[in-house]
């Protein structure tokens, strides 16, 4: 390993564990190396791998990101880092490259993995409320397209409820950008953490059935905004059966 930097991004806790607890990989990085962990992973792998790292004498941030594909080609994500501070500082060039803000949430990677966790809860959260608005004002014969952009327009601007509104009101659900599989393991993180500090997430608890029809019927592979199927919908049109909206799953 030649870099004095190490970025990586796995898909879950077990990915993560796997390739730098399980490996032994980290008793052979050279002393000097940091690595950045961009993963979504719960709290509790967040303080073993931190504790791995600390072990092994390899530096360690914890920096998962807001912010899609498209905003990372723009340099404009948003970073969560956790770490000593002097980690993340040699590392800030880095990120000022993909973000456009780093925000230090602490020395201990589990306050960035939380925050991130309880963000994407949030986001499943809108998702869910939009899909019951948007239900509800096609059932009163509104213009679920007109509705949306009315509300993002107005009274909920921002890049979750204008991105993720239009793709439900269009039954937009291909390419992901983030699947359903990928929604229901965050959202197990955030119950999994509400259960540790004894805070209830009544929401979340209604999602957890959301997130598991959605993927018994077939769209564990569409981006997670396909939860507002579960909604009662107005019938699919035949470009909507196109996109697989509509289909047994």
């Amino acid at each position: 390993m030649h870099s004095p930097v190490v970025f990586s991004v796995l898909s879950d806790d077990r990915a993560v564990a796997e390739t730098f607890i399980d490996s032994g990989v980290l008793s052979q990085i050279p002393a000097g190396i940091v690595h950045v962990n961009l993963a979504t992973v719960s709290a509790g792998l967040a303080r073993r791998v931190g504790a791995a790292h600390a072990e092994s004498g390899v530096g360690y941030v914890a920096a998962p990101v807001f912010g899609r594909v498209p905003v990372a080609e723009a340099g404009a994500l948003n970073i969560l880092a956790a770490g000593e501070g002097r980690q993340i500082n040699r590392v800030q060039p880095f990120f000022d490259v993909i973000g456009s803000r780093t925000w230090r949430l602490g020395e201990r990677p589990e306050q960035t993995n939380i925050v991130k966790i309880l963000g994407n809860h949030l986001i499943a959260c809108a998702i869910q409320s939009l899909g019951e608005a948007v239900s509800l004002a096609e059932g009163a014969g509104v213009d679920s397209g007109q509705f949306v952009e009315l509300l993002t327009s107005t009274l909920f601007p921002g890049a979750v409820y204008a991105g993720y509104g239009s793709m439900i009101a269009e039954r937009r659900y291909q390419p992901a950008g983030f699947t359903t599989i990928l929604g229901r393991k965050d959202l197990h993180l955030a119950l999994d953490a509400a259960t540790d500090h004894d805070t209830p997430l009544p929401i979340g608890q209604l999602l957890h059935a959301v997130f598991d029809q959605a993927i018994a019927d077939g769209h564990g592979a569409d981006d997670w905004a396909v939860i507002a199927e579960q909604q009662p919908r107005r019938p699919p049109t035949a470009k909507d059966r196109d996109r697989g909206i509509g289909q047994p799953g």
